[in-house]
Parts: C-alpha cells; structure tokens; sequence
C-alpha cells in the first residue's frame, strides 16, 4: 500500500488519506474485505500521529468505504446505497461544474476529462 501525503498541502491530513485509500479501492489496490494496517502502523509508516489515521478511519465509516471489526480491525467495505452516493456526487458536481462554466469550459472537455479519469479506474461502460 502506497499511501502519498503531502504535508506542505492546504488540505488536512486526515483528508489526504482518506482521498488516497479511496484511490486505492477505485484502482483494485484495496478490494472488499481487505484489512486496512492498524491505526498505529499506519501512522507509524507514514510519520503522522495516529489520531490523524482514526479520523480518516472514522469518515471512511461514516462514508460506507470501510466498516470496523474488533478482530480484523478497519476493513475494507463498500457502501452498497448507490442512490445515496449518486445524491452526493451530484452535489460535488453542481460546484465543479459552475466552475468550470465560469472559466469557459466547454461541455466536451469536461466529457472528456470524465472519460479520461473514468477509464484510469476501471470504470464501467
């Protein structure tokens, strides 16, 4: 597992990783029923305290990527509720679509972006 974070980012650290373990289970780096490393060894392996991996862990959860067993500990398991996470990211998208509009983006460059991001994960047609 190659988690990458960047400690000069603005975006928090405990966003960092939960935005890289969900690029790990969109790329099949991490699939269903996968054990995540403890909170200790990831935050010994990346250099972070380990209350920065419990709360990447916990909005993993929250967000229904991972769940917790007292065995295995954070595993990897997806959310089922597509209805749920189609909501939120057409949420997502009505601000990066504004975006874009206001920097005259066209709707094909953004088809294509779609496609272009789409297929590096596998994506279904």
């Amino acid at each position: 597992m190659v988690i990458e974070i960047d400690f000069n980012s603005d975006e928090a650290l405990y966003l960092q990783l939960r935005n890289q373990i969900i690029l790990g289970i969109a790329t099949s780096q991490f699939h269903e029923g996968d054990s995540l490393p403890s909170v200790r060894q990831l935050a010994e392996l990346i250099g972070i305290n380990m209350h920065t991996v419990n709360k990447a862990y916990t909005v993993l959860k929250q967000e229904g990527f991972v769940k917790v067993d007292r065995r295995k500990g954070a595993v990897i398991a997806i959310d089922v509720d597509k209805l749920r996470t189609l909501e939120e990211i057409r949420k997502d998208l009505q601000v990066i679509l504004a975006k874009s509009s206001c920097k005259n983006i066209s709707k094909e460059e953004i088809h294509e972006l779609i496609d272009e991001i789409y297929e590096e994960y596998g994506g279904l047609e």
